[in-house]
């Protein structure tokens, strides 16, 4: 299966005809000696990181249970590990050491979670290095986190923080991106960029044997992106088409018109974060390369560590590659939250005409007073669990499997470092969206009013949440994301640990305050998107004052 995006304005005809010239070449040639080694590394790596994992699409059971059907043997992965490694050549075998076949031990009792503990260092820049050690697999794992994120872009340059993020591994000052591809595979390295609302980051996953010269690699496309002007152009029309690809769904069309709506027009959570097309039309090289000395810097960052090696030698790695970075003249970006207006007060609906629209996508939301910091942020979960976080709550079970006009509906909170939103979600027959979100409003009150969670509930939930938690943190990248989440969130580094005893506390009281506390049926927007000359009708008859507007064009 070979397939490729056409660019606009280029031939299907003349895509496919360069698809078969280059699939009939290397059928001709094969592949380089180059080649075979950046793709043996990379397979070793990607075993390596696999086997953390019980399950998934190659933890350790697919991994066993495969040799065994396939090839009469269990530990055959052994056997297949050791020849790859060979071909590999990467000259550092203690890095792809294959543990035997243990025996699964007796399941006598569900397992607590045993959270690695976290230590705090600086290095010689002053950049602050938090570490946990862990030795299931000989990988490293590094996030370079820095307090930008969408919210980051200014209101008139909405997008600026993922155009920019996406360019720093289109080509360093020294590097073309093809080059960074083919230095990553040589050392079984991968590199991922992440944005979020409060931090923009940069994640490394390395072989522990090659930590060194893969953070070189990290550290060149951090400190060194070339920002040259046809990746920009490129990645920009990308960028637009997604965001023209956007303005066709009405999930999208619904988070994008309802974030101001919730957040108020001019917060830094108001977004659209994918950008506009006029906005990312509009931003400038300099403006990418001033977002840039602004953000990515290292007096406004620091850096997650997960590994098997000590951490004095990942200290001493870290500092030999970015203890020389410094901070640019420029002033460091400042983020205005203060300024921000009061989000909406009353309860109202937008409806968004999309005419000839089959479905109707009903997106309700509010600005809450939860503190994700506090004690009762995780009654305030636990309680959602029973209205709307999973298949069981209220909400789902009402629409899709009492009614059957939605496919699926989830209520859920959007947890940012200052601010946190509730939301609920339901796609909807077109023909019942009225009577779905009048259900949806009636559903919320009486939970928050009369009909709270009850004994059942609890017990399920709780059960749940307790026996799931050990299997939420078995591989390295959760350790990290863990670990992330309590740096942005001010919580201690046992916060996961000690949870399950905060569970086990919870009441039916306790998760009825939270709820009350954070959710004001009186005070939800309610974005509609549908066909208005179906749609309106249904609306006019709930009570609610109903705005309709058009639907966003692509500008």
């Amino acid at each position: 299966n070979v397939s490729a995006t056409a660019r606009p304005g280029v031939e299907e005809a003349e895509v496919e005809r360069r698809l078969n010239e280059l699939v009939a070449q290397f059928i001709a040639e094969g592949p380089t000696e180059d080649e075979v080694r950046r793709a043996a590394t990379s397979t070793v790596a990607d075993t390596i990181r696999g086997l953390e994992q019980v399950g998934g699409f190659g933890g350790k059971a697919v991994t066993l249970a495969s040799g065994e059907v396939l090839a009469d043997d269990p530990a055959f992965y052994a056997r297949q590990f050791a020849e790859t490694e060979a071909d590999a050549e990467t000259g550092a075998p203690d890095a792809l050491t294959v543990t035997e076949v243990r025996p699964a031990p007796p399941i006598e009792s569900v397992a607590e979670l045993d959270f690695p503990e976290v230590q705090h260092t600086a290095l010689a820049n002053g950049m602050t290095l938090h570490y946990a050690q862990r030795d299931a697999i000989p990988a490293t794992y590094v996030t370079l986190s820095f307090d930008a994120g969408s919210s980051a872009d200014p209101a008139d340059m909405r997008g600026l923080e993922g155009l920019s993020l996406s360019l720093f591994e289109e080509g360093t000052t020294s590097m073309s991106s093809r080059e960074i591809a083919e230095t990553s595979e040589r050392l079984g390295a991968n590199i991922s960029l992440g944005g979020g609302a409060d931090r923009s980051s940069f994640t490394l996953s390395a072989l522990s044997a090659n930590l060194v010269p893969s953070l070189e690699l990290l550290s060149d496309m951090v400190r060194n992106p070339a920002f040259d002007p046809a990746e920009i152009d490129r990645v920009r029309a990308q960028r637009i088409t997604s965001v023209e690809q956007e303005l066709r769904t009405p999930a999208a069309i619904a988070a994008r018109t309802a974030a101001p709506l919730i957040y108020g027009a001019d917060s830094p959570y108001a977004g659209p974060d994918s950008g506009t097309v006029a906005s990312l039309t509009a931003i400038t090289r300099e403006d990418i390369t001033a977002f840039k000395d602004r953000w990515i810097r290292p007096d406004n960052g620091e850096i997650f560590v997960v590994s098997d090696r000590p951490l004095a030698e990942i200290v001493d790695a870290l500092n030999g590659v970015f203890g020389d970075w410094e901070a640019p003249a420029a002033a460091k970006g400042t983020k205005s939250f203060a300024d921000a207006p009061e989000a909406a007060t009353e309860s109202r609906i937008v409806l968004v005409h999309r005419p000839n629209s089959p479905q109707s996508y009903i997106y309700g939301g509010q600005l809450t007073p939860v503190d994700p910091r506090g004690e009762t942020y995780v009654d305030f979960l636990n309680a959602n669990n029973a209205l709307g976080g999973n298949f069981l709550a209220r909400l789902n079970m009402n629409l899709r499997e009492t009614k059957g006009w939605s496919y699926g509906v989830r209520g859920a909170p959007l947890t940012n470092e200052n601010a946190v939103a509730y939301t609920v979600r339901a796609p909807v027959q077109a023909d019942r969206t009225g009577d779905a979100l009048a259900e949806l409003i009636r559903e919320t009150g009486e939970f928050l009013d009369t009909r709270g969670v009850t004994d059942e509930e609890l017990t399920r939930i709780v059960t749940a949440e307790i026996g799931e938690l050990p299997g939420q943190f078995e591989t390295s990248g959760a350790i990290l994301g863990a670990m992330q989440s309590n740096a942005l969130y001010g919580r201690p580094d046992d916060y996961y640990e000690v949870i399950a005893d905060r569970f086990r506390a919870q009441t039916t009281d306790s998760l009825d305050a939270a709820a009350r506390a954070a959710i004001d049926p009186d005070r939800f927007v309610w974005v509609v998107v549908g066909d208005a000359t179906v749609v309106e009708p249904q609306l006019e008859q709930l009570g609610l004052a109903v705005e309709r507007i058009e639907m966003a064009g692509t500008d």
